[in-house]
């Protein structure tokens, strides 16, 4: 499932075509994706200008004039492809109408902004924008990782006397938002933290080094445009690349990048979600 960085990456994609433009025509082309979409959406989209596009932990979120907010969930598979309209060094014809083409906005600009999803784990919703603290996927989200208020004495705070493996700790989005499998075993490894190592056990100052290392691994994913493991793609159809500069997710049985260090690279379930650690260099 796309994380933060791979969200951010397609608001950005989109946000240069998005941002400004009517949607003059809107095309909902089923009655739901992993949930029901909301009543007369496409009515409620259409004539709406974009005013701002944004991103709050996985959702990204289209501000329109009439008072509302369209969220948008990519899930597993779901992607946000741009045509008509030039973006950086691209420029993408409007194709043929695909399968799972479920929703499509004609922007005023002569954009096609189409929500494709193979799975249909995504989802699209409105809500009152004044309100958006209320909506049930966003009221329980903790601080974004790159925000103002996540910082070295929050962190501290929230995980003191936590009995749950940090690994779980951090990907509780509660606590953090955002933040999913693939960061939060880049960010253990260059800690030295073990994944299954107690939360409420690490030392302050050892937590506090979370936190930097945290935005460094998300900002370099998304200055590389996010990770391309199975579906996704940004917005103008290209790959990320961050996924080339793994250090340990997904390297089962590779050499650990440590210099000096003889071991390999291993993986344990947590949750059900595999983990990728050093068991020299994590403790």
């Amino acid at each position: 499932m796309p994380e933060l960085p791979e969200v951010e990456t397609v608001r950005r994609g989109l946000a240069p075509v998005m941002e400004g433009a009517v949607i003059a025509r809107a095309e909902v082309n089923r009655p739901d994706l992993r949930w029901p979409f909301p009543d007369d959406m496409a009515a409620r989209l259409e004539g709406q200008q974009v005013e701002r596009l944004r991103r709050r932990s996985k959702y990204i979120l289209a501000d329109l004039s009439g008072g509302e907010s369209l969220l948008i969930h990519l899930g597993m598979s779901g992607r946000m492809l741009i045509s008509g309209h030039t973006v950086g060094d691209f420029f993408h014809d409007h194709p043929a109408p695909a399968k799972h083409d479920h929703v499509v906005l004609h922007m005023g600009n002569g954009a096609r902004i189409t929500f494709n999803d193979a799975r249909r784990f995504g989802a699209m919703d409105l809500m009152n924008t004044v309100n958006e603290t209320d909506h049930w996927l966003i009221r329980s989200l903790g601080p974004e990782p790159l925000g103002n208020a996540f910082d070295e004495d929050y962190l501290i705070q929230q995980l003191k006397g936590r009995n749950t493996p940090i690994k779980t700790a951090l990907l509780d989005q509660r606590i953090v938002s955002g933040l999913g499998n693939i960061y939060v075993c880049e960010v253990l490894f260059r800690a030295g933290i073990h994944p299954a190592r107690k939360a409420g056990r690490i030392s302050a100052a050892r937590v506090a080094t979370l936190v930097p290392l945290i935005r460094q691994v998300l900002t370099e994913a998304i200055d590389a445009g996010g990770s391309s493991l199975r579906d996704f793609r940004q917005a103008d159809g290209e790959l990320g690349y961050f996924q080339h500069v793994f250090q340990v997710y997904d390297q089962e049985d590779q050499p650990c990048a440590t210099p000096g260090c003889d071991k390999t690279i291993k993986r344990i379930v947590q949750s059900g979600r595999s983990s990728f650690f050093c068991p020299q260099c994590q403790r």
